[in-house]
């Protein structure tokens, strides 16, 4: 079992570092997650465990409670593991997405003593692949009263900003017909890719939406990520798919995005084939203020999706904040600057004392 010292507990970029160290693809989280229950158990926080999830509880009788929660997975290694520092710099896979913020919830959960609300650190399994196994998924199946909190964290990297909600996010699927011929005599036939261009048209002259809620900005996108169709080198093609992903601002529920894609592809069949809800931005809650203050930036909107929206899903305001670079998450590059990683946890200190 690997074992996290009280010295590497104690500085938030050497628990980066240690974490980081500690391989764990989606899927293969037991080692970390054992690591991390060893570290919390001799706390005073009550420590429970689904799987490779782990929550730790404070329960000091503060009238509200707030949660602080990141993913323990990465997504596959790419020639950058184990970590290494270089000057103000720590490459390696996890660094970013988001085990610097990972590092900062657990090195709270084990040196901070008597936060000012109850708090509820949540160290979760498989948030890099498919949502049935999300670690956060499964506590709000089996035991969702671990969930209970007046608002949450999501230590997703933000660079040190407060991004606030998220973005909703669908696929779908626009069909295209045709008719099946030999392509010496293509005109018996209709080629269902050549009629995939007035779907691309579409696409190409859509203009997104930009929705400003709470003060932040949501910018809407649409977009054809696959396209999947033909027959043989001597066919003519009857039947085209074109995959598109709609980003949807929070404001829109996942049937008002689907009836928006329905309306853009009017006369083309349109099969909704993934879809998860956005997250309002959740500034109006008193802690949520109050980290706002904490941070002393204002909050922009989170281009993206993220696990605040399961939060957000159960009445509970929730906000992402991490120390790691979101356009570094999934690179071979990935990077944190231990700068970043510090002052996360000088202010996650000043906000919950």
């Amino acid at each position: 079992m690997a074992h996290l010292d009280p010295a590497v507990l104690a500085d938030p970029v050497a628990l980066t570092r240690a974490l980081v160290d500690i391989q764990s693809v989606s899927g293969d989280e037991r080692k970390i997650a054992d690591a991390v229950e060893a570290a919390l158990l001799p706390t005073e926080l009550s420590v429970s465990r689904i799987g490779n999830t782990i929550a730790a509880r404070t329960d000091l009788g503060r009238s509200r409670r707030v949660v602080l929660a990141g993913h323990l997975d990465t997504v596959p290694l790419a020639d950058n593991f184990p970590s290494t520092v270089d000057g103000d710099l720590m490459f390696g896979c996890g660094t970013s997405d988001m085990k610097s913020g990972t590092a900062l919830a657990l090195h709270l959960a084990v040196t901070l003593a008597a936060p000012r609300y109850d708090v509820t650190y949540f160290f979760y399994e498989c948030e890099e692949v498919e949502a049935a196994r999300n670690g956060l998924a499964v506590v709000a199946r089996e035991r969702p009263d671990w969930l209970t909190a007046d608002f949450a964290v999501l230590l997703e990297p933000t660079y040190g900003a407060v991004e606030a909600g998220c973005q909703g996010t669908m696929r779908a699927v626009v069909g295209t017909r045709g008719r099946r011929a030999h392509s010496a005599r293509s005109w018996l036939g209709m080629n269902a890719i050549h009629a995939a261009g007035d779907v691309l048209r579409r696409l190409a002259e859509y203009e997104p939406r930009r929705v400003a809620i709470d003060g932040c900005e949501y910018r809407e996108g649409l977009n054809a990520v696959r396209i999947r169709g033909g027959v043989a080198g001597n066919v003519i093609p009857d039947t085209c798919e074109v995959e598109v992903n709609y980003r949807f601002a929070p404001d829109r529920s996942e049937a008002a995005a689907a009836a928006h894609l329905t309306e853009v592809f009017a006369g083309y069949p349109v099969e909704v084939t993934d879809s998860a809800p956005g997250a309002l931005p959740g500034l109006t809650a008193e802690p949520a203020r109050e980290f706002i203050a904490a941070v002393g930036r204002p909050p922009t909107a989170k281009f993206g999706w993220t696990d605040v929206s399961r939060f957000a899903a159960l009445g509970i305001p929730a906000l992402n904040y991490g120390p790691g670079d979101p356009n570094l998450a999934h690179t071979r590059e990935e990077r944190v600057e231990l700068a970043k990683i510090e002052s996360g946890a000088a202010v996650l200190r000043r906000w919950l004392t």
